[in-house]
C-alpha cells in the first residue's frame, strides 16, 4: 500500500518515465531510424543560434510569449516565477516586470490599445499599459486562464480557460462578450476567420468551433494520438499541423474534414508549433527544435525544458524559453537560415 505523499508521487513519476519511454519507442519505430540532431552552431544546423538573453532571478517553469514588434519588446510568462518579464530587444537584455501574478501562463499584445493582456492559473485576465507596465484592467474567468489569441479580423482577445472554455474579450472596454463551452480545457488554438480550431487533450480530440456564433461545430477523435497541445494553421488554410506528445507525433489534418493527411515522429514534451512559410518548426521540452521541410526533417538541440516559444515572421527569429535547470533561465534568439 502507498504510505504518504512521497510514496504517492514516486508512483506518478513512475508512471510518466514508463509513458516517455513508450512514447520514445513509438517515435523511434514510426520513423525508421534515429532522427538527425545537431547542435545550434554545427554547419547542418536549419537554425542559427544569434544570442541568449539572460532572465535574471527566473526559477521554475517558463510559459507563453508575446512580441510588441514596433517597439521590438518581447514578453515572457515565467509561470513557476510568478512574473512576466519585458526584454528590450534592442539592448538584449530585461528591462522591466510585472509580479505577484498567479502561475502566469498566455501573455498576448495588443498594438492599437499599446497593452500586455495576461492569463494566469488562478483565472484571472488582466491588462497592463505597455508604457509603464500598470494595471488597468481586470476580469476574473473562473479558473486556469491559459493561452491567449489575438483575433486579427476585430483585435478581439481570445482566452481558454477552466475546464472547457474560451472567452472572447472587447480590448476596448475590457468586456467579456462571449463563453463558448468545450468539453475540457483547451490547450493550443488557432483562428482561421470566425473558426477555431481547438486542441482539447482531456477528451482526446480536436474541437472546431465558430466563435461569432459561440458553438461547436465538430469534434474530431485523436484516436490512439494522445496529449495534443500544440496546433498551427498550414498558409493555405486548407489544412491544421497538430503535435502529440504519446507517441511524439507531428500530424496534418484537412481543415474541413479532419482528414489526416500525414504524420511524422518528433521531438518529445512539444508545447509550441510555428509556421516560417512551409517550414514547421516544433519546440519540444526534450530539449530540441524540430525544423521541418522539403527535403529536411532535423532537430536543433537546446536546453532540457525548453518547450515554449515565439517565431516572430517580421524579425525572422524563432524566440526560445529556456528554464533554470543545467544553466540559468535565458531566452536563446535564433536565426531561420535561407527563410
Amino acid at each position: 500500500m502507498l504510505d504518504g505523499a512521497p510514496r504517492l508521487s514516486r508512483l506518478v513519476l513512475n508512471t510518466a518515465n514508463a509513458l516517455l519511454a513508450l512514447a520514445a519507442v513509438v517515435s523511434t519505430s514510426a520513423c525508421g531510424a534515429a532522427p538527425t540532431i545537431v547542435a545550434p552552431g554545427d554547419a547542418a544546423s536549419p537554425l542559427s543560434l544569434r544570442r541568449t538573453i539572460a532572465l535574471p532571478d527566473v526559477k521554475g517553469r517558463i510559459d507563453h510569449l508575446a512580441i510588441d514588434v514596433e517597439h521590438q519588446r518581447l514578453y515572457v510568462a515565467e509561470y513557476g516565477n510568478g512574473t512576466v518579464d519585458e526584454i528590450d530587444l534592442k539592448a538584449g537584455r530585461v528591462s522591466g516586470r510585472i509580479a505577484g501574478l498567479k502561475e502566469p501562463q498566455g501573455v498576448g499584445f495588443l498594438p492599437k490599445q499599446q497593452q500586455i493582456v495576461v492569463a494566469s492559473g488562478d483565472g484571472s485576465v488582466r491588462f497592463y499599459a505597455a508604457a509603464d507596465r500598470r494595471e488597468v484592467a481586470r476580469l476574473q474567468l473562473g479558473d486556469d486562464a491559459d493561452n491567449v489569441r489575438i483575433d486579427a479580423r476585430n483585435g478581439h482577445v481570445l482566452v481558454g480557460y477552466g475546464s472547457g472554455g474560451i472567452a472572447t474579450i472587447d480590448p476596448a472596454t475590457h468586456q467579456l462578450l462571449s463563453r463558448l463551452v468545450l468539453p475540457g480545457h483547451p490547450e493550443g488554438f488557432r483562428l482561421i476567420g470566425s473558426r477555431a480550431f481547438v486542441n482539447v487533450p482531456d477528451r482526446g480530440s480536436v474541437i472546431v468551433a465558430d466563435v461569432d456564433q459561440v458553438r461547436v461545430l465538430a469534434k474530431w477523435s485523436t484516436g490512439l494520438n494522445r496529449l495534443n497541445f500544440p496546433l498551427a494553421v498550414m498558409p493555405s488554410g486548407k489544412d491544421i499541423a497538430v503535435v502529440y506528445r504519446l507517441p511524439a507525433k507531428l500530424s496534418l489534418m484537412q481543415a474541413d474534414t479532419g482528414a489526416s493527411l500525414s504524420s511524422r515522429a518528433t521531438c518529445g514534451d512539444a508545447d509550441d508549433l510555428f509556421l516560417a512559410g512551409d517550414t514547421i518548426l516544433v519546440v519540444c521540452g526534450a530539449g530540441q527544435v524540430n525544423v521541418v521541410a522539403s527535403g529536411k526533417d532535423v532537430r536543433v538541440a537546446t536546453a532540457p525544458g525548453a518547450r515554449t516559444g515565439l517565431f516572430v515572421p517580421e524579425l525572422k527569429t524563432l524566440f526560445v524559453a529556456a528554464p533554470s535547470r543545467v544553466h540559468p533561465a535565458a531566452i536563446w534568439e535564433f536565426g531561420l537560415k535561407g527563410f
